[in-house]
């Protein structure tokens, strides 16, 4: 199988054939969830949380908050990357949320 490259958020991400036809269902923004990872007295954290508020009240999709000083899996997985946002459980961004691309992404 040979690999498809698709753009994502300013990167060329290489997935195979059969990764990248998998069909995804399209869900309305009141069903998406958007998780913000990020720890206590993080200023960028309160920055992304500031525009994921706005954005999901906008468009009617639910958020939560994820400290990872209570998740060891979670520090493992995202320390350096906090704030960490994701769309259904999918890396969407980290470090700073564009308010245009998370509209987009609950509202394609």
């Amino acid at each position: 199988m040979s690999p498809i490259f698709r753009r994502s958020g300013g990167r060329t991400e290489k997935s195979t054939e059969k990764s990248a036809g998998k069909r995804t269902e399209k869900k309305e923004p009141r069903e998406r969830l958007v998780t913000l990872i990020g720890r206590p007295g993080c200023h960028l954290c309160d920055d992304a949380q500031s525009v994921i508020e706005k954005v999901c009240a906008e468009v009617g999709s639910s958020w939560e908050k994820k400290d990872i000083t209570e998740d060891a899996e979670l520090h493992r997985a995202y320390w350096e990357q906090i704030p960490v946002v994701l769309v259904d459980g999918e890396q969407h961004t980290f470090w700073r949320v564009d308010e245009d691309r998370l509209r987009r992404e609950l509202t394609a």
